[in-house]
């Protein structure tokens, strides 16, 4: 059977699971602001809305705690497969939905998919990838997040115009219903195409598979010769860091107390957490709510362009990022949103007036008859959905799937991306009353988080650009403070390398008898070489 080798294309499908992600953000955002939902749903706002956008991520946190114990059992792309299936049920519940009641529990199940891909699909990636372009490809799981985020909306933009329009009041139900359903497709695809797609190596390898894990590992990094020496080097530091892991008893979620990996977790953890309470959930859940308030335009028209924009200064972050590094993004991306938000905030404070009538029953501050304050806040939206993009979007992703031992990186993961679900669901639930009682305020309290970032990464991330996996342990443990540069020089990885290619150093590969036939068979390998080449 075919298997797909070439790491971009691996790495880029699997994605899809992002795309997922992506689609959960803006399922509720262009549908909020038609007839046919407000009136079908009996016109939810404040608490009443935010428990139906919540009640996906709310979904979300339960499935990102336990992908850890269905991807280190069935593996990484099986993991995968069950999200889709998730997925698929959720989205004919909601397409289905005949209350309140049921539409949260269709967005509950769906968001058990979301919380399993939004976690497994980084790992996979950074398994799958050398050390060199680890940062690129996973930034493809944000760049599929944030199409995914722009392919809902329009869906959405375009089925609101059923009937007469959003503003129609006897709108019909399609203007929701068609994109809840239209999202099951590209599940569907990821189900069906993972099955072309290799296990993790690494995975092969913590299972004693030794015979499947250099096969792979020979496929991605050595066009299917098993004694190229980067294969062999790579094959070498997994066996070595897997007999550290077990000398060392590292399994499962109580290996994340001991002192060297709790200091991980907390920092994963505060890493989701900061990229949620940036105030991008403020920007991509209840565009609409902004838009109204700034009254510029149509609400839906003009929320769209931040879509565009999200998608396209992602871009930079996938080319740039294993150049620049992790901690001079999160850096710059934490301090100049806190600009922007706060900038916003003090428009509003200084143009803006309590609700007259002339702006939506869902918003309680407005900023009226002053298109220049109107326009400048509206700009430093779309600056700050920018900075976010090539900034933390992606960079959060990368930096929490990297930093994990082999043995506990599903866990650990697992949990640093229930912390962003937590949030993410507490937002969701909490910004649509925060936006009608606080109003201009709320954006100066995101601000000051951004500035709580900021220090926070200054102080505590280590940079991890350009180091394998096996060796982040030397990063993480050295003892030196985050911001001081690491030494210069060749990596463990690269130096055995080259050890083996001048014959220095000479690989066992150990062939376990456990282990099943290998499912790469010596015909894919040769078509695969002549694909590569």
């Amino acid at each position: 059977m075919y298997q797909a080798s070439n790491v971009y294309f691996i790495c880029g499908f699997a994605a899809i699971g992002g795309g997922l992600f992506g689609f959960d953000i803006s399922s509720m955002s262009g549908v909020i602001g038609t007839n046919a939902y407000k009136r079908y749903f009996d016109y939810p706002v404040s608490y009443h809305q935010g428990g139906i956008t919540a009640s996906m991520p709310a979904g979300s946190f339960v499935g990102s705690l336990a992908s850890s114990f269905i991807a280190d059992s069935l593996s990484r792309r099986v993991a995968l497969q069950i999200a889709c299936v998730l997925w698929i049920i959720g989205s004919v519940i909601q397409c289905a939905a005949q209350n309140v009641a049921m539409l949260c529990a269709g967005r509950v199940i769906a968001g058990l998919c979301v919380g399993i891909a939004s976690t497994i699909v980084p790992i996979y990636q950074s398994e799958i990838a050398p050390s060199e372009i680890r940062g690129r490809v996973v930034s493809l799981q944000q760049w599929a997040i944030t199409w995914g985020i722009l392919i809902q909306y329009f869906i959405q933009y375009g089925a609101a115009q059923v009937g007469g329009g959003p503003e129609d009041p006897s709108q019909p139900e399609a203007a929701f219903r068609i994109p809840w359903a239209i999202q099951m497709i590209p599940a569907l695809v990821l189900f069906v195409g993972l099955f072309f797609f290799p296990y993790s190596p690494r995975w092969l390898a913590s299972k004693d598979r030794w015979n499947e894990a250099i096969r792979v590992l020979a496929l991605l990094h050595g066009r299917g010769d098993m004694n190229h020496p980067k294969v062999l080097a790579e094959y070498k530091e997994i066996e070595e860091a897997l007999r550290f892991e077990k000398e060392e008893a590292l399994y499962g979620f109580r290996a994340l107390v001991q002192p060297r990996i709790f200091k991980r977790v907390v920092l994963g953890v505060s890493v989701q957490m900061w990229s949620q309470l940036s105030g991008v959930n403020i920007m991509m859940y209840y565009i609409i709510y902004i838009m109204e308030e700034a009254r510029v335009g149509s609400p839906l028209a003009t929320a769209s362009i931040q879509y565009v924009i999200n998608v396209v200064l992602t871009l930079p972050a996938i080319m740039y990022l294993d150049k620049i590094g992790r901690r001079p993004v999160l850096i710059f991306g934490s301090f100049f949103m806190m600009l922007l938000l706060s900038i916003s905030g003090i428009l509003q404070a200084m143009y803006g007036q309590p609700n007259d009538g002339r702006g939506s029953s869902n918003i309680t501050w407005i900023v009226a008859d002053n298109k220049p304050a109107s326009s400048a806040i509206v700009a430093c939206s779309y600056l700050f959905v920018g900075t976010f993009a090539t900034t933390w979007g992606p960079t959060s992703w990368t930096y929490t799937a990297e930093m994990f031992p082999s043995r506990v990186r599903a866990t650990g993961v697992s949990v640093s991306t229930a912390s962003n679900w937590l949030w993410n669901a507490a937002l969701a639930l909490g910004v649509p009353p925060l936006l009608r009682t606080a109003g201009w305020k709320t954006y100066l309290l995101f601000a000051a988080l951004n500035a709580a970032a900021c220090v926070h990464v200054s102080l505590c991330a280590h940079e991890t650009s350009g180091v394998a996996l096996e060796e982040m342990d030397g990063v993480f443990d050295s003892g030196s403070p985050a911001w001081r540069p690491r030494a210069a020089g060749a990596s463990r990885l690269d130096a055995l390398r080259e050890d083996i290619e001048r014959g220095h150093v000479h690989v066992h590969v150990h062939v376990h008898v456990k282990a099943p036939l290998p499912t790469i068979t010596e015909e894919t390998l040769e078509e695969e070489k002549e694909a590569v080449e």
